[in-house]
């Protein structure tokens, strides 16, 4: 498999953490979003992913996959032995719940293409990480309740799909400088997590393409 990436890409980071708690071999192939205008709009980017988007997933037989949460399902279908949802079906609602709210509700609102159009907009560097700090804490206030009070974000020794969204989120966080002060259940969780070899080996500063 061949994963189409960059380093800091959150949706791409939250694939390589799926990757390697399955314990999947791959080739990151790295697509720069900043140098020359960015890799991923270029025509030979746009032919393996129309959208112009990260991270994309070329299978066997050369078939691509791309948005994080279908690669993400194409993999727990495909590779179901080191799950990523509980066998539980209400549990399995609650951490599908913690990912949707991350992939649709905050992640969205602060990726490189919203940035650059508010600063098209006129709006100072300040103002764009008002912006995305505002939409973090509101999400994150709402995270904060919904997963439990001990271990991961919902199994005590197991991560699930639901940590394979949050720490990629709390890497953007700390990157736009939002206080995680008030959110004691998400940093305990971060602490777990960062101490896990799969999210060590995932985590953006792992990365070939991160720039010396």
């Amino acid at each position: 498999m061949d994963l189409f990436t960059y380093y800091r890409s959150t949706s791409s980071y939250r694939v390589r953490i799926a990757l390697a708690l399955k314990g999947l071999d791959y080739t990151a192939i790295p697509v720069n979003l900043i140098r020359d205008g960015g890799e991923h709009l270029k025509p030979e980017y746009r032919t393996i992913n129309p959208q112009g988007r990260v991270p994309a997933l070329r299978i066997d037989g050369g078939h691509v996959i791309t948005q994080s949460t279908a690669i993400i399902e194409f993999l727990e279908e495909r590779f179901p032995e080191r799950p990523l949802l509980s066998s539980n079906r209400e549990l399995r609602a609650r951490q599908r719940a913690v990912a949707s709210l991350i992939a649709c509700d905050i992640h969205p609102l602060h990726n490189v293409s919203v940035q650059n159009h508010l600063r098209g907009l006129g709006h100072s560097e300040g103002e764009v990480h008002q912006w995305i700090g505002h939409w973090v804490g509101e999400g994150f206030a709402a995270v904060e309740q919904m997963i439990d009070d001990q271990g991961y974000c919902f199994e005590r020794e197991r991560p699930s799909v639901a940590d394979v969204y949050l720490l990629p989120q709390i890497y953007a966080a700390r990157r736009f400088n939002v206080d995680l002060t008030p959110y004691p259940r998400i940093l305990r969780v971060e602490k777990l997590a960062l101490d896990h070899w799969a999210f060590q080996a995932a985590h953006p500063d792992a990365q070939p393409d991160k720039p010396e």
